[in-house]
């Protein structure tokens, strides 16, 4: 019997595409002085490109911009502190997810986060989206010292609910270090598509976060 269900963060919780989005714009703007030489479109759509969905911290991407377009009179810790503290205002949740948490809730599940990240950058997004007065625990890679697809992480989890891992459903968005990670940890697991391809016909999946409560009856 499932007792707890367990997200991902970005883009299963998160539409950290959108996020970064309206970021990217904003900062764009507040730094115009010194990127006056660049169009809008072309910062965000390079930064997108760097980024590669969140893989690469933004050190780096900044510094590469910095470098990619000559910026001046700016630096790439300067970027990185802006990002660090003012992402979290820019955060946009995915559609149904506040029904979806306050109906799991009266259901009786446990709800838990176990995200890969950096704290307490992460733990400030979650917050921003108020999803802490939902959840009963909290799991971020940097904190823990671990990160998926590494089934510990799924097992420290699971402990921290007094829960079996096979009493655990786990939902995100990347089919190796959320879905088959979890699965191959003990838990069950339903894989979060945002409406792309499903990599294999067999995995059990949502593409928007209002099917998950019908889905939970077949598991």
């Amino acid at each position: 019997m499932i007792k707890a269900i367990l997200f991902d963060l970005d883009q299963t919780l998160l539409n950290r595409q959108a996020s970064i989005e309206h970021f990217i714009e904003a900062q764009y703007e507040r730094y115009i002085d010194y990127l006056s030489h660049i169009s809008k479109t072309k910062f965000k759509s390079k930064f997108m490109d760097i980024d590669n969905n969140g893989y690469v911290w933004k050190d780096k991407v900044y510094a590469q911009l910095i470098d990619d377009f000559n910026i001046q009179g700016l630096t790439k810790d300067e970027l990185l502190e802006d990002y660090i503290t003012t992402f979290s205002d820019y955060c946009v949740p995915f559609p149904y997810l506040f029904n979806m948490l306050h109906d799991l809730t009266a259901k009786n599940y446990k709800l838990g986060i176990i995200t890969n990240g950096k704290y307490p950058f992460q733990l400030h997004n979650i917050k921003a989206l108020k999803l802490d007065t939902y959840i009963d625990t909290i799991l971020i890679s940097e904190q823990e010292n671990i990160k998926k697809p590494n089934p510990l992480i799924f097992e420290r989890t699971a402990k921290k609910l007094n829960l079996a891992l096979h009493e655990c459903l786990f939902v995100g968005d990347n089919f190796e270090s959320d879905y088959q990670a979890a699965k191959n940890a003990g838990m069950h697991a339903i894989l979060k598509t945002n409406h792309q391809a499903v990599p294999n016909c067999n995995t059990p999946f949502i593409n928007d976060l209002d099917e998950l409560i019908p889905l939970l009856k077949n598991v």
